[in-house]
């Protein structure tokens, strides 16, 4: 039996994470309903919006499901509350320390789950006590690691330096790049960039548009002074790169991405001078499909590549 859906309860080891601005409770419900793990995320969203996200999917959704939780976030305490009020099953944690609230929710009954991106922090996770672990390689979109460790060299490392699950992340959009993730001992796969262009994705019809639109080099780690992410090219994206060329300092970067931008960019649909986070895997697909449509094609891909690899003979 898989580890992760015996941990989860969930039929398939999909996991979609919990993106900013992509991730309501529309998509989670889709993707928990068609077998595998929806994740909203919090970090975009007020407490008293959290609230109504949880309360909407419970309404159309009874299978399990998970609240992604930015640990820098301001209000931090809000969401903690909200979440073990509503009796939320799965909380995945990620940008911060994980020691401050993984016993809390554990000990409402909560798994967590922490995301990470090399050694050091996966330790400080394991420290924390948390339940199984996202390795996510630097290919992905959205918020990422200063190492810059692809998934094909981070997931093993991880698998071998702890004992509890682990869930591969960046570059996994197919059942293909899923095979490839068990490959290298993951035991379940987080996918976001994928998600992020499905129907019931929250992202503006112009951020969708434009990811189906990108090709290989449209993406870029930036603002690795600041906080790394991944950042489709755009207008703005220029104006980071410039600036970073040029040797601009943290405070002239911050200044530069001000407030609100990744809000105008992949929820209000700016394709200029917004903020869009996406993955280097956006280049793979071309189409916006129903989060169950890529569920279920992610899984019949992988079952087949699976047996037509056992049906080689060296």
């Amino acid at each position: 039996m898989n580890k992760i859906c015996t941990l989860f309860k969930i039929k398939y080891p999909i996991i979609q994470a919990g993106m900013v601005w992509c991730s309501g409770w529309e998509l989670a419900s889709a993707v928990s309903n068609a077998g595998g793990l929806g994740i909203l995320g919090a970090a975009s969203m007020y407490p008293d919006v959290l609230r109504q996200h949880i309360q909407k999917l419970k309404t159309v959704c009874s299978k399990p499901f998970a609240v992604n939780l930015a640990l820098l976030y301001p209000d931090i305490e809000a969401h903690i509350q909200i979440i073990i009020q509503e009796k939320v099953p799965i909380v995945f944690t990620s940008a911060g320390n994980p020691m401050l609230w993984t016993q809390k929710l554990k000990e409402a009954g909560i798994v967590v789950v922490h995301v990470i991106a090399n050694t050091k922090f996966a330790l400080k996770a394991l420290d924390a006590g948390v339940d199984a672990l996202v390795a996510e390689g630097f290919e992905a979109g959205g918020h990422n690691g200063k190492e810059e460790t692809t998934t094909l060299c981070l997931v093993p490392k991880i698998v071998d330096l702890v004992d509890i699950p682990v869930i591969a992340a960046g570059g996994i959009s197919s059942g293909k790049s899923m095979l490839a993730a068990f490959a290298l001992g993951a035991d379940a796969v987080q996918v976001g960039s994928r998600f992020a262009a499905s129907v019931e994705s929250s992202a503006h019809p112009n951020f969708k548009q434009a990811i189906i639109q990108s090709r290989e080099g449209d993406t870029k780690l930036s603002l690795k002074k600041l906080t790394p992410v991944r950042l489709l090219h755009n207008t703005f994206a220029q104006q980071v790169h410039e600036a970073e060329r040029r040797g601009a300092e943290k405070e002239e970067l911050a200044l530069l991405l001000g407030r609100g931008r990744a809000k105008a960019g992949m929820f209000l649909g700016d394709l200029e001078t917004g903020e869009l986070e996406i993955g280097q895997v956006a280049a793979n697909f071309d189409d916006i499909l129903p989060a169950a449509t890529i569920v279920e094609q992610m899984m019949s891909e992988f079952l087949a590549e699976k047996q037509r690899l056992q049906e080689i003979n060296f």
